[in-house]
């Protein structure tokens, strides 16, 4: 039995990703920070609840602690994030974009992925075929967002793409300092999702696809790498 943590699985893709991979079998750990909703949607799907806030400490301890005594953890899905919109969702004006501002998104999106990664490594290394799942963006890429031509190119916001710039990296250097664990990025895709006011252009389980596709890998597969649904992908 594989068992998986999912963060921010109440809702979205992680809800997705957690339904695809326990119709593969895996017993999933679903991470949410609303207890109310996080038990509701485990009990929907078949799933285990587990209270995690990312970006707080003694949550994540509360988590691994739970998931030690549940059996241990062989994937961890880092999926919770955020994005900074107006309530209509529309984008922040680039002038109203402050450090403080940087630094909400960049605690979710980055400096809570690291400290669950850095707190449950002690249970992945236990794992036969431990595996790690960053949830990362197609505006990740410099190179895409600069680009006239591409579709991407309008996107305005500062902190999204640079939090999930800074998850592409991380999961290089994470990958190159873990050998043992098979760690990759994954672009969903433009999924319609509340973070994005449901404007995106695929199904949640048209975006889940390659998350729980390099969840699945298994010790003999890829680290390092940055994927969608059609195939590795340029950092």
């Amino acid at each position: 039995m594989t068992n998986t943590l999912i963060t921010g699985a109440n809702k979205g893709l992680g809800h997705e990703t957690a339904r695809q991979l326990i119709a593969a079998g895996h017993t999933v750990h679903l991470g949410a920070r609303d207890r109310e909703r996080g038990l509701r949607a485990a009990e929907e799907l078949g799933a285990r609840f587990v209270q995690l806030d990312v970006t707080d400490d003694a949550s994540v301890a509360a988590a691994v602690a739970a998931i030690e005594a549940d059996g241990g953890l062989d994937v961890l899905v880092n999926n919770a994030g955020v994005e900074p919109r107006r309530p209509d969702g529309g984008f922040v004006p680039v002038e109203e974009v402050t450090a403080d501002a940087m630094r909400a998104v960049f605690e979710t999106n980055v400096f809570g992925m690291v400290r669950v990664l850095h707190a449950f490594l002690p249970l992945l290394r236990r794992s036969a075929q431990p595996v790690v799942v960053n949830v990362s963006s197609g505006l990740a890429a410099a190179s895409v967002l600069a680009d006239p031509a591409a579709p991407e190119h309008f996107y305005p916001d500062l902190a999204y793409p640079s939090s999930k710039a800074a998850v592409n990296m991380l999961t290089v250097q994470l990958a190159k300092a873990f050998a043992d664990i098979r760690i990759n990025a994954v672009d969903p895709g433009f999924t319609a999702t509340d973070l994005n006011h449901h404007a995106g252009t695929q199904t949640v389980a048209q975006g889940a696809e390659v998350i729980v596709r390099m969840a699945r890998i298994g010790a003999d597969g890829p680290t390092g790498t940055f994927s969608n649904a059609a195939g590795l992908l340029p950092w």
